[in-house]
């Protein structure tokens, strides 16, 4: 059996895109709400027992909203960095650190794609 040869991929050049599933709009204050349909064995009990909602609306706050506008599929980790620095110029400092991490958080629950390896002006 082959070895797979492990690509290395620079992050700040990934350019994320927006789950498809995911509808959202911009509210009247600016910021994002996103819809996520509950799906699933135990949410169908959670909603027919306990009156759950079948979809839940996920409110963003200033600094996600603004990472989630510019999450277009044309924008680079790097420049949404660039662009939350400018937007938030105080706290410029943490901005790495904090929009790194709310990728990753996005990512994890299956709001994003981050295509490994995908770089600004790549063709498919």
């Amino acid at each position: 059996m082959a070895k797979k040869k492990k690509v290395s991929v620079n992050y700040f050049e990934i350019v994320p895109t927006r789950k498809s599933d995911r509808p959202w709009r911009v509210k009247d204050d600016g910021s994002v709400e996103i819809d996520m349909e509950n799906r699933g064995f135990y949410n169908t009990i959670a909603q027919k027992l306990f009156k759950k909602p079948r979809v839940s609306h996920i409110g963003l706050d200033k600094y996600g909203s603004v990472v989630w506008k510019n999450i277009d599929g044309k924008n680079t980790v790097m420049d949404i960095i660039h662009i939350m620095e400018s937007e938030f110029p105080t706290e410029k400092d943490r901005m790495l650190d904090r929009v790194v991490t709310y990728m990753a958080t996005l990512q994890t629950n299956g709001f994003i794609a981050m295509p490994g390896g995908k770089k600004k002006g790549a063709k498919s």
